[in-house]
């Protein structure tokens, strides 16, 4: 595992990511001397593929079956072959364009010789003899990250012309100074041009339609100039003086220096008498100049397609792809946003124009697979919001590393509204049953107990909240079980992590029981949901290592591995959860219950702990506000919410009760906003300093930093938490609060915004003023 990931490597190049084997070296040494043997090792020391050719003949051969990234060749002495002439007959073979080869000299008596015979027989560079291993290994270090990185991304850079040139929308690339550097064979069949006419032509010699609106130029110009991209409807003037219309989109491409260095324009022609391609080919007829406003965007969702099957193709593979088309339109099963689609489709054939590119839009929109994300307008500017997306919302870089970050039909049962057969805790010493006194209270201090208990404070807090609920009777499983269960849990949390411990699982089981005992959640939820909520939050977070989902991609880690870098922290806490309850029967709460019910809370848990993962923060909160709040609110604007049977309807469908539990552990999980201010405080401080730990490390690892702002040094914890609570916690506990009837909660969350923006507008960093 560990040599895998110190030799595979991963290049970025743009947008892509290039994964590249470990590099290929071939050495060319007549004889075995310390200069090769110092190569040799170097090689095997940087885990290089290293081959090794005594002869021109036998280099020849193994470079023509090989094609190495790198050849070193020996130059000192010429009695034993010509070392330029081999390097000229290396550089006529086809695949050597992208190799780099180096010529070893002897070190200078005299004067330093020129280095122009080399370059003009086909040497990258020279290595001044050194038999150093260290010397031939650093030379080695810089050359694959050098020389070696550029060739390897200009061998990327044919792959991306290849689909330029196959692909049906007509492309053009200038240079910042509009001079004309490439057209695809689409754009010459399209205008009727050849290359070799426009090829160093600026885009002020080509002639322009005249059915353009005047100051149209003028306007794409302003905007691409500013680097914003320019889209809209533009009537280009073909070789044969016809116009043809077509949706534009021009693309400013920085470059070195962040300075503009070249402009992408996608030319796709307007045909409004093809039907078949009128819903593709529709596009809105206004400029778009604000498309790059937002750093989150997908930048896929506006661009046009480079597609894979070309204008040129046979006419057989033409049939081929007809006769697949008609069979997946003839399929019988649809997926409801298929129907959907094709529903728009067929409205937009007998619709006005404006109306069938207002349709055209919203295809666009049904079409991403990020329906629910934001699109984040002016708080994109916020580099505190910009992190904590890119920190909690997405699976990392996935640059793998060197760097292994190894973690080691029976009846329901009924729970009791209320403590009516409480459970023996007698055992429980009275100082820590002293600080439970208020646990049904929001306003129950956690840490307190923290102190009491030696941070050992779920253990506790679970006996008396699973009494509670009456736990052990639904489960039908001893007390005893239950406390053994709870150890068992409690111990596998990290006392050692400032946030992601038992402490926090404690004020999560604290929150989910709280939200439990609200009216409509009890409408809403059965007794085995309840079991489920309350066993999901007792182990949401188990085994926690204290870094973030994107750490963990990053840095290759075998939990990343193992999970395909999706959910990686989330999955691994549900699958940890049943393996360390199902091992041994003293701590299996489970034991007593029927196959079926065991199946149903299994689900039930795995969902709920699954749901606190933050990338689909936003597709939860969407499908609760529409599928709950919205006809919840529509039935009370009717009047008829005093109709139980609608209401009941709504609140109980087995798929808003799926939504109710995973919008509960999710405010469970982040209600730290929403606490008294000074435990709100204390967290805010606890979350910071694992976020600073782990900045700490990735620098430490050289790994990429996901959350830039966190940096301990200069980090402004105040801008932190107001950029968490504009993004993530208002507009989700305004709809929890708006289901489940939360002034509380609401209150303290807006005296925690206000305690936050007061200090960051007297530009502090701290949690806290400094003393009076």
């Amino acid at each position: 595992m560990e040599s895998f990931l110190t030799t595979l490597t991963e290049v970025q190049f743009g947008p892509m990511k290039l994964f590249k084997d470990p590099l290929q070296v071939l050495l060319v040494f007549a004889k075995e001397d310390s200069q090769s043997n110092g190569f040799c090792r170097a090689c095997e020391k940087a885990n290089y593929r290293c081959k090794m050719a005594r002869t021109p003949e036998s280099a020849l051969e193994c470079f023509s079956e090989k094609h190495h990234d790198l050849v070193i060749i020996d130059h000192r002495h010429s009695r034993h072959f010509d070392a330029e002439a081999l390097c000229r007959s290396m550089r006529a073979v086809n695949s050597s364009e992208n190799t780099v080869i180096v010529a070893v000299v002897k070190r200078p008596d005299r004067e330093e010789a020129s280095v122009m015979p080399l370059i003009n027989a086909g040497f990258n560079r020279r290595y001044v003899e050194n038999a150093n291993m260290m010397a031939c290994y650093n030379e080695l270090l810089q050359l694959e990250h050098g020389e070696v990185l550029a060739q390897f991304k200009l061998r990327a850079g044919n792959a991306i012309f290849t689909a330029l040139e196959q692909s049906q929308d007509a492309i053009e690339i200038t240079s910042e100074d509009q001079v004309i550097q490439y057209v695809n064979p689409a754009y010459e069949s399209i205008m009727g041009y050849q290359q070799s006419e426009l090829i160093g032509k600026e885009i002020i010699e080509v002639p322009k339609s005249e059915k353009n609106k005047p100051d149209l130029l003028e306007t794409i110009n302003s905007c691409i100039l500013k680097g914003k991209e320019w889209q809209g409807i533009y009537y280009a003037k073909k070789k044969n003086g016809d116009s043809v219309q077509q949706n534009v989109k021009i693309t400013p491409v920085i470059g070195q220096g962040g300075k503009i260095r070249h402009y992408v324009s996608i030319n796709r022609p307007l045909n409004d008498n093809n039907k078949s391609d009128k819903s593709s080919e529709r596009v809105q007829a206004e400029s778009q100049t604000d498309i790059q406003s937002s750093k989150h965007k997908d930048r896929r969702k506006g661009s046009l397609d480079v597609r894979s099957t070309t204008s040129r193709g046979s006419d057989g593979s033409s049939q081929r792809r007809h006769s697949s088309m008609a069979r997946i339109h003839s399929m019988t099963i649809e997926a409801p946003i298929t129907k959907v689609i094709n529903i728009i489709n067929a409205a937009q054939e007998s619709s006005p124009m404006p109306v069938a590119e207002a349709l055209d839009r919203v295809l666009e929109i049904l079409r991403t697979t990020e329906l629910y994300s934001p699109q984040l307008g002016t708080k994109d500017e916020d580099p505190h919001t910009n992190d904590l997306v890119g920190g909690l919302m997405t699976d990392g870089l996935r640059r793998l590393s060197g760097n292994e970050y190894i973690l080691s039909t029976k009846q329901p049962h009924h729970l009791p509204s209320h403590l009516t057969t409480p459970l023996s805790l007698n055992d429980i010493p009275p100082r820590i049953a002293q600080t439970m006194e208020n646990e049904d209270s929001w306003d129950f201090d956690v840490f307190t107990l923290e102190a009491a208990t030696m941070k050992r404070p779920l253990t506790y807090l679970g006996l008396k909240i699973f009494s509670r609920f009456g736990v052990c009777e639904f489960l039908n499983c001893p007390e005893a079980t239950l406390r053994s269960w709870l150890q068992v849990v409690e111990a596998n949390y990290h006392s050692s992590n400032s946030y992601h411990n038992s402490s926090h699982a404690a004020d999560v089981l604290h929150a989910t029981a709280y939200f439990l005992c609200k009216e409509r959640v009890k409408q809403s939820l059965d007794p085995i949901d309840e079991v489920a909520a309350l066993i999901a939050a007792t182990v949401h977070d188990v085994d926690h290592p204290g870094r973030t989902n994107s750490f963990l991609c990053n840095a290759g880690s075998e939990l990343a591995i193992l999970y395909n870098d999706t959910a990686v922290l989330e999955s691994h806490h549900a699958a940890l959860a049943f393996q360390i309850t199902t091992r041994d029967d003293k701590c299996n709460i489970f034991k007593n219950i029927e196959r079926n019910e065991y199946r149903t809370l299994r689900q039930a848990i795995i969902d709920m702990v699954l749901a606190t993962e933050m990338t689909k923060h936003f597709e939860h909160v969407n499908k609760f506000v529409n599928s709950i709040n919205k006809p919840l609110a529509a039935l009370e604007e009717n009047g008829s919410n005093n109709d139980e049977e609608s209401v009941k309807s709504i609140l109980t469908s087995p798929e808003n009760r799926i939504l109710v539990k995973r919008m509960l552990i999710k405010c469970a999980d982040i209600s730290n906003p929403c606490r008294p201010q000074e435990l709100c405080i204390e967290w805010a401080g606890r979350i910071s300093e694992e976020y600073f730990a782990q900045t700490d490390e990735e620098k430490r690892q050289g790994l990429p930093v996901v959350m830039p702002v966190f940096d301990r040094n200069t980090c402004s914890i105040p801008k932190s938490q107001i950029s968490f609570i504009d993004y993530f916690i208002t507009d989700m506990f305004d709809a929890w609060d708006a289901f489940a009837d939360l002034p509380n909660l609401m209150q303290h969350l807006d005296n925690n915004f206000k305690y936050w923006k007061g200090l960051d507008e007297r530009k502090l960093h701290s949690l806290r003023p400094p003393p009076e």
